[in-house]
């Protein structure tokens, strides 16, 4: 069952550097996203059209894509999570809008003060729109494998949702490990009843490393034959709900299993290990990526 190529999703752009509390210049954010195509990467989430009031971080989104040099070849996705939103990525010409909901209740209603049904038809006139002019959705069950709030999550709760942004139109759906909690026999009963509602090359995987346990949670899914992966460049973006743990998978660790497996992915490591070594700089920090650190650690200091 193990797939012989494997697609990443680069989140490090939007998901890894929306939370960082200092200000990160538009320039530096251009030059992550050309270096990471320059490594190989096909897939890359952009940026959000938030309100820079909720998100400050990502109030630079229309001048990061318009400062893009795009690649043929390359998908360039973007968070929108309502119209205004989705008005915003269609004047940056987005390829792909992402959209997301919860598998918990009381994660749903802490975060957004709706129930999930409320919150997923407020994406059907989004996914419609996107649907008018082209433009591919992707969706996120986010704490699809535990909820900081409820914890337990049923795998019943996340194939309800699966099922829900499926009627609203998305052509994607994406099972986020939203807290890191998910250890590999619980991933696999996740992503076996996803696979009863999704196509295989519609469904990807979002594991985050708060214990430890995200590149055993994307080996139980690869051999279930699913190959497509978020992975975030460095391991930028923490999981807020676990203080001081690491959050998203670093890309690195997951080009360097896939490539040990003999799985194919496009991806020059080198060049992606300095994409990670870059934007560590610009953060004043080392990558939380195990394997850069290995590579870098080789490598002749520079005088």
């Amino acid at each position: 069952m193990m797939p012989t190529e494997v697609k990443l999703v680069d989140v490090g752009p939007r998901d890894g550097l929306q939370n960082e509390a200092q200000p990160i210049g538009t320039d530096h954010k251009i030059e992550l996203i050309h270096r990471l195509q320059a490594a190989g990467l096909r897939e890359i989430e952009a940026t959000s059209f938030v309100s820079p009031k909720w998100v400050p971080q990502m109030g630079d989104n229309g001048a990061v894509m318009a400062g893009i040099q795009r690649q043929a070849g390359v998908r360039y996705s973007v968070l929108t999570p309502n119209m205004k939103g989705f008005e915003g990525a269609l004047e940056a010409k987005a390829d792909e809008v992402v959209i997301f909901a919860a598998a918990s209740e009381a994660f749903s209603q802490r975060n957004i003060n709706c129930s999930i049904a409320e919150s997923i038809e407020r994406f059907r006139p989004v996914v419609e729109a996107a649907h008018a002019n082209q433009m591919k959705v992707r969706a996120a069950v986010s704490c699809a494998l535990g909820c900081p709030y409820q914890g337990e999550v049923s795998v019943d709760a996340v194939s309800d949702v699966v099922r829900r942004l499926l009627d609203i139109g998305t052509d994607h759906i994406g099972i986020a490990d939203t807290i890191g909690v998910g250890t590999a026999g619980r991933v696999k009963q996740v992503m076996e009843s996803a696979m009863k509602l999704v196509p295989l090359a519609e469904l990807s995987g979002h594991f985050h490393d708060t214990y430890g346990q995200a590149l055993t949670n994307i080996y139980a899914c690869l051999e279930l034959g699913i190959h497509t992966f978020d992975a975030s460049v460095a391991g930028l973006g923490g999981c807020p709900y676990a203080k001081g743990a690491t959050g998203n998978v670093a890309t690195e660790d997951v080009v360097y299993l896939l490539h040990g497996l003999g799985i194919q992915t496009g991806i020059d490591l080198d060049k992606l290990v300095d994409a990670g070594a870059y934007i560590s700089q610009v953060l004043g920090r080392k990558p939380a990526s195990r394997v850069a650190n290995a590579i870098l650690s080789k490598r002749p200091a520079i005088l």
